[in-house]
C-alpha cells in the first residue's frame, strides 16, 4: 500500500527547488559546486529509497512529489522504525492502516512506553514486539495504564498464554479494552456456565474474544441446543464450535446428517474438510 500524500501535507513541487547555497568570505559557487549537486542528489535520492520502500508512489505527477521537509519527515520515521528492528518491507503496511505514526503532528517519543510494555510486560523479543505492532499498528496509540495492561492482566487471569507470540490475534486482543473482554464472559455465564468454564472456553478459543454476542455467539448457541439438540457438555468439550460458520458449516453439515439419521460429536461433524466430510457421509 501507497502512504497518502495528504497525510503528510505535502506541498507542490514548487516548494522543492532548491536555493542557492549561503556563501561565507568567498565568491559564490557556481551551480556546478559538489555540496550544491550533493544536496540536490540527497534528495532525489531519498525520494528513490521512499518509492523503493513503497511510502511513496512512484507514479505521482511533478505536482504531487512532496517537499524537501515532507521527505526529511519520512525519512526520520523509518529511521525510527528500522531502529526498532522493524523490516522495510513493514513500513508500508504500518504506514497504510496507522497514517498517523507518519503524520507531522505525531510525536514518536509516545510509543516508546508501548515498546517497554511488550518487553517488560508481554515478554515479547524486539522481534516479537515488531511482529505485533505490523499486525495492529494502532497499538502504539493506545495507554499503557488504562488499557494495555488491565487487559493483559485481565487475559491472564482466565488463562490466555502466549501473548507474546506474534500473531495477528494476540496483536488485536492486548489492544481490546477489557470491557469488551468481559462481555463473551458474561454472555458465557448467561447461557450455564461457571465462572472458571468460562475461562476454560476463553483460554482455548481466545479467537472468541473478536466474535460479535448477538451477531455471532448466540445465534450458533440457540442453534446448536434449539435445532441440533445438544447439550451444553458439548461445548464444554469442543468450544471450537463457535469458530465455525453456522451459515455455511455447522447448519448445512448438521441438516445433512439429519437427513442420513446420523448423529457425530462436533469435533468430528465440523473438523474434516468438505471433501472428506462429503465423501464419508454420501
Amino acid at each position: 500500500m501507497l502512504l497518502c500524500l495528504s497525510t503528510l501535507s505535502l506541498s507542490s513541487s514548487s516548494s522543492s527547488s532548491v536555493s542557492s547555497p549561503l556563501c561565507l568570505n568567498s565568491p559564490c559557487p557556481s551551480q556546478s559546486n559538489p555540496v550544491y549537486i550533493k544536496f540536490r542528489t540527497s534528495y532525489r535520492q531519498n525520494l528513490r529509497y521512499l518509492r523503493a520502500l513503497g511510502l511513496l508512489d512512484p507514479k505521482a505527477k511533478p505536482h504531487e512529489i512532496p517537499s524537501r521537509e515532507s521527505v526529511d519527515l519520512l525519512i526520520s520515521r523509518v529511521h525510527f522504525f528500522t531502529s526498532k528492528g522493524f523490516a522495510g518491507s513493514d513500513l508500508p503496511r504500518i504506514a497504510f492502516l496507522c497514517p498517523q505514526l507518519f503524520s507531522p503532528g505525531f510525536n514518536l517519543d509516545e510509543t516508546e512506553s508501548v515498546f517497554e510494555f511488550l518487553a517488560a510486560d508481554v515478554s515479547a523479543s524486539a522481534r516479537d514486539s515488531c511482529g505485533l505492532i505490523t499486525k495492529h499498528p494502532q497499538i502504539l496509540l493506545s495507554d499503557v495504564e488504562y488499557c494495555l495492561r488491565p487487559t493483559l492482566n485481565y487475559l491472564r487471569q482466565l488463562g490466555v498464554g502466549r501473548l507474546n507470540a506474534p500473531t495477528t490475534l494476540n496483536a488485536h486482543l492486548l489492544n481490546t479494552r477489557v470491557e469488551r473482554l468481559r462481555e463473551k464472559v458474561k454472555f458465557l455465564r448467561s447461557v450455564g456456565l461457571t465462572y472458571e468454564e468460562s475461562a476454560t472456553i476463553c483460554a482455548r478459543l481466545p479467537a472468541l474474544f473478536g466474535y460479535s454476542v448477538e451477531e455471532n455467539l448466540r445465534p450458533k448457541y440457540e442453534y446448536l441446543v434449539e435445532e441440533m439438540e445438544r447439550s451444553l457438555e458439548e461445548l464444554k468439550r469442543f468450544p471450537q464450535y463457535f469458530g465455525f460458520s453456522l451459515r455455511k458449516r455447522i447448519a448445512p453439515r448438521h441438516l445433512h446428517l439429519t437427513q442420513l439419521n446420523v448423529r457425530l460429536p462436533l469435533n468430528r461433524m465440523l473438523m474434516w474438510s468438505d471433501e472428506r466430510f462429503y465423501a464419508k457421509w454420501r
